[in-house]
């Protein structure tokens, strides 16, 4: 018996849309990335180690130096986390 598999192709939007509102991931980051990908977040001081809180598709949701809050703010905001290493 032979057995065959289609696969359908995902697109990029498809792909980040996976989990939104679900799922979010948490990142170690050093402030001086968080500065450089993020224009916003210019009053961070430079050479920190933070915790960054991003949603499904990419969008920074929270940053702080306490693992903690991170999650909580997670939790409080019924969002499942993942860790990106």
């Amino acid at each position: 018996m032979t057995r065959t598999n289609s696969v359908t192709p995902v697109s990029q939007s498809d792909l980040a849309s996976i989990g939104e509102g679900h799922l979010a991931y948490l990142r170690r980051m050093s402030s001086d990335d968080i500065r450089a990908r993020f224009p916003s977040a210019q009053s961070i001081r430079p050479g920190l180690k933070l915790w960054a809180l991003f949603s499904a598709d990419g969008t920074p949701l929270a940053v702080s130096d306490d693992r903690g809050s991170i999650l909580a703010s997670a939790t409080e905001n019924e969002l499942m986390t993942v860790s990106i290493h």
